[in-house]
């Protein structure tokens, strides 16, 4: 309590099958990332604009299951837009014609609303997002989940158990505070089981733009990720620095790739992605031989 929300979220990402089962229509490869809000953002965005090593652009589907704290519509540009119903299931909001967004934020009357709900009726409404939104073809599926190692958390964990999830991403401020949950949060990937992909760290120095001189806003007190990750045998997939726009371009609900595309930090998210993406096609390369 207490700690800025810019420090770690729970998401979770699958890829394209042939097959479909009720929870996930048209997806195929998990992935579960803990993370932050602004690369709940920037992920997604980076994923489907194509610029990415040499893939072309991917169909990404956002499912923001932070019921308490629904972000995702303002950061994404699509506050006011609705959900609607069709034969097939709800319609996600879509982004862009390769981006899809399903949250309940959407269902509110005003972003001001407050949704005051116990543990049973979350799960009822996650459960009913995987099972009924019609996301059609996709090649990434991330879950957006609040901070922490909750409720959210483990319904996501058990209601996508059979989907063979490919890792959690974790991402963590360079300060011991901040460390401290993060810890926890691999705790509780090791104890249901979650594999993780690697950790990410947020708010990494502040490069001047410029004389191009890096400064530690937050100083990694005790060695930050990197020292973090040694301890653990944890992969360290990268940094991001910190950069004003983010923030705005997340207020405005605009892509920051588009505002600072030879930022440091937009560098940093796609060398991060590459190494999320290898991750994952790995992971399914390996699968597909047991199978």
């Amino acid at each position: 309590m207490g700690v800025s929300a810019e420090r770690r979220e729970v998401r979770c990402g699958q890829r394209s099958r042939t097959r479909r089962t009720d929870t996930r229509r048209g997806c195929e490869q998990v992935r579960l990332t803990l993370r932050t809000l602004t690369h709940t953002q920037n992920f997604p965005l980076a994923m489907t604009d194509g610029t990415n090593s040499q893939r072309l652009p991917s169909g990404v589907a956002l499912l923001d299951i932070d019921i308490c704290g629904p972000s995702i519509p303002k950061m994404m540009g699509l506050e006011g837009e609705q959900v609607h119903q069709s034969g097939s299931g709800w319609s996600p909001v879509y982004v862009e014609e390769n981006l899809g967004v399903m949250s309940v934020g959407f269902l509110l009357s005003s972003p001001d609303d407050a949704v005051i709900w116990r543990g049973p009726k979350k799960n009822g409404l996650i459960k009913q997002f995987l099972r009924d939104v019609d996301w059609g073809e996709v090649d990434y599926l991330i879950v957006d989940t609040p901070p922490g190692t909750s409720d959210e958390h483990l319904s996501i964990v058990q209601y996508l158990g059979a989907a063979h999830i490919d890792g959690a991403v974790i991402v963590t401020t360079p300060q011991e505070v901040s460390l401290q949950d993060v810890r926890k949060e691999i705790n509780f990937c090791h104890k249901v089981k979650l594999p993780i992909i690697g950790v990410v760290e947020n708010m990494s120095g502040f490069i001047c733009p410029k004389c191009k001189n890096e400064s530690q806003i937050f100083p990694p007190t005790t060695g930050g990720a990197e020292k973090m990750c040694q301890n653990l045998n944890v992969s360290l997939l990268g940094k991001v620095p910190l950069d004003p726009q983010i923030g705005r371009s997340c207020d405005k609900g605009q892509s920051f790739f588009s505002e600072a595309p030879e930022s440091p930090a937009t560098l940093s998210y796609r060398s991060i992605i590459q190494r999320i993406q290898e991750f994952c096609d790995q992971h399914q390369f390996q699968e597909e031989k047991i199978i």
